[in-house]
């Protein structure tokens, strides 16, 4: 399940100029990986995985209705019908979603902190699923190979890990190359999905009265407590359902809704059709049916397709999280992380290292750890259900704040998929102790450093705010005393308001100011892309001295040099060999005022000290900066 923008697609604002049926291939190849490869897992967990089930027509029928109508309430009427109309500008995903209602809603103080908790939460989520992802999807397909021949099951891990070795090794080159070739990749094997299932329907075509919600029913009805426990295993075939609105800003709202309608989901429900067909005829298919609906001269070229599948779902996936941390950075919810810029033409293709070998360490200490993706699909079941659960609850906010639906349907809106995704979590939360701990795990991490990040910064700003000089009371009084030297010297700071401690420091030190001296502010907005007309704000202090506030949206990289260059209401251009850069390094000194805990100030301390500098992170020309450093109490 990718919950964020996958950045091997085309740029937002690029694809107003394709058609819809490349747009909508694009999806096929990039959006739908992870839940197109759910069948590869889903049906097989529920009937030989944790709470195994009996395989018998009404287990069948019940299991293969369940999937059906939660594609459709879950995929098609929630999120294709109802979320994709939520987009930022564009723009999807939890931290869209979240600084849209806080734009938008005018809810302010009432639902501000409570909906940073909640989108904090589904990003913290999102990285136990990037984990968890590619290790079961990657490990699902190779296992296949036991079906052809049983003696290359004790290849099974080392043929995995190599393929998620080489995968996260070639993401610094980039995937734009590659990427063209996902679209077909994926077109082939969802038409292999349906061919599949066809064929086995063809067999048994009495499998076609499992589509009658009436046999979910008569499952829950005969035995309440195992169709209760499958429901941890059936949300497995939902899986990847949050990417269609994660990825809407790189292809449209409509092109993802037709690729869905008319081609994935008739693709995925014929071939899970198809599984229950064999179920029928061959119990003992149970122990891999999506293989086993081959023919035995088909099973190694499936093996070898569905092994392409899922190197594509998790590449969706791997690109989804670069792009969620740097959303997170930019919304001052992560440190700065060094983000590389792999393509110069599409500005979404990005590679964060610490990101991507993070990613790899865990994902093959989870392959080494459960072995088998039976034993990691009580672990996915968390990460999907918890993420699913809080999209409602903030969905439920947007509709009532944002779109004013009347009351009598946001209820039943909300109740219902409030109840659903109730369900299948509170059935998920049986598998805890089977695995289910590890995204509860990560999760609970991530929102300690993400909530211990956000709210230093918060605690920092603020103590630099107290002791900061009024700016006229500083230009009054230096601007007459100190020596003024020939060129530019832009000193950077993160509040608009004061006198920069490098600016201080520099006087102090050196006893000196340039004729220009730019304070510039960098200000990330909560729209994905600031317009350019009003990316900048300025005001002119006086004696040469400016006030700058330069703003970009939570999908743009700042690049402060290029955007100084085509800025012309400060006394002139900006050349880089005039103008010196003057930035702050901050030494944080606990302290017994009221703030964080002891250990959450020196967690806080760490991470400032780890954090990429602003010099690369702001591509300053490294031969024009000057690091003063400063220090602060919190």
């Amino acid at each position: 399940m990718s919950t964020a923008a996958t950045t091997a697609a085309p740029h937002a604002h690029g694809h107003h100029n394709d058609t819809l049926a490349k747009l909508a291939l694009g999806a096929v190849g990039v959006v739908y990986g992870d839940i197109g490869t759910s069948p590869l897992y889903a049906m097989k967990e529920v009937f030989v995985g944790h709470h195994p089930l009996t395989v018998d027509r009404l287990h069948i029928f019940g299991v293969v209705s369940l999937i059906f109508w939660s594609l459709v309430l879950i995929v098609t009427f929630k999120y294709v019908m109802t979320i994709l109309r939520a987009d930022n500008n564009g723009e999807g995903g939890s931290l869209a979603l979240l600084a849209l209602i806080q734009r938008r809603s005018g809810a302010g103080k009432r639902w501000g902190p409570s909906l940073v908790v909640l989108g904090v939460l589904a990003t913290a989520l999102f990285f136990g699923d990037c984990m968890i992802t590619p290790a079961i999807s990657v490990l699902s397909a190779v296992e296949g190979l036991a079906t052809v021949e049983q003696r290359f099951d004790s290849f099974v891990i080392p043929i995995a890990a190599t393929i998620l070795i080489g995968l996260f090794y070639l993401q610094s080159v980039g995937t734009a190359r590659v990427g063209k070739l996902f679209g077909p990749i994926m077109v082939v094997y969802f038409i292999t999905l349906s061919v599949l299932g066809l064929t086995q329907i063809i067999a048994q075509p009495e499998i076609l009265l499992a589509l009658d919600p009436r046999w979910a029913v008569r499952f829950a009805a005969t035995d309440g407590t195992l169709a209760f426990l499958a429901l941890g295993s059936v949300v497995l075939a939902v899986t990847g359902a949050e990417a269609l609105y994660a990825d809407m800003g790189h292809f449209g709202r409509k092109p993802i809704a037709y690729a869905w309608l008319w081609f994935v989901f008739p693709a995925l429900m014929l071939n899970y059709l198809g599984q229950g067909a064999l179920l029928l005829g061959d119990p003992s298919a149970a122990r891999n049916p999506f293989f086993l609906m081959a023919g035995d001269e088909w099973r190694l070229p499936l093996v070898i397709l569905a092994t392409m599948a899922t190197v594509i779902a998790s590449q969706a996936v791997i690109t989804g999280a670069y792009s969620v941390v740097q959303q997170a950075v930019q919304l001052g919810l992560m440190p700065r992380l060094r983000i590389e810029h792999t393509s110069a033409s599409a500005a979404g293709q990005i590679y964060i290292p610490a990101v991507n070998w993070a990613l790899l360490t865990m994902v093959l200490l989870l392959i080494l750890g459960f072995r088998e993706s039976s034993n990691l699909a009580a672990a996915y079941g968390i990460a999907v259900t918890g993420t699913m659960f809080i999209s409602t609850c903030m969905v439920a906010v947007l509709i009532q704040r944002v779109w004013r639906w009347p009351l009598w349907a946001v209820l039943p809106f909300v109740a219902t998929f409030l109840f659903i995704d109730g369900m299948y979590f509170s059935s998920n939360l049986t598998k805890v102790p089977d695995g289910g701990w590890f995204p509860l795990l990560i999760a609970i991490i991530v929102f300690v450093l993400l909530t211990t990040w956000a709210t230093g910064r918060k605690l920092m700003l603020q103590r630099m705010r107290e002791g900061a000089m009024p700016i006229k009371v500083f230009i009054g009084s230096a601007a007459s005393s100190a020596t003024r030297v020939a060129g530019t010297a832009v000193f950077m700071t993160s509040t608009p308001e004061g006198v920069p401690h490098a600016l201080l420091h520099n006087l102090k030190h050196n006893r000196v100011l340039h004729d220009r001296v730019i304070l510039l502010t960098v200000k990330v907005s909560d729209m994905p892309y600031f317009p350019e007309a009003d990316r900048f704000m300025h005001e002119d202090l006086g004696e040469g001295f400016h006030r700058v506030i330069l703003r970009y949206g939570f999908m743009e990289s700042p690049d402060i040099p290029a955007a100084l260059k085509s800025f012309h209401e400060c006394d002139g251009e900006f050349r880089m060999m005039d103008t010196s850069f003057f930035l702050s390094r901050q030494t944080l000194l606990p302290s017994e005022r009221p703030g964080m805990a002891i250990w959450r100030e020196k967690l806080f301390a760490w991470m400032l000290r780890n954090a990429e500098s602003a010099m690369e992170f702001f591509r300053l020309p490294t031969n024009r900066v000057v690091e003063l450093g400063s220090q602060i109490e919190i």
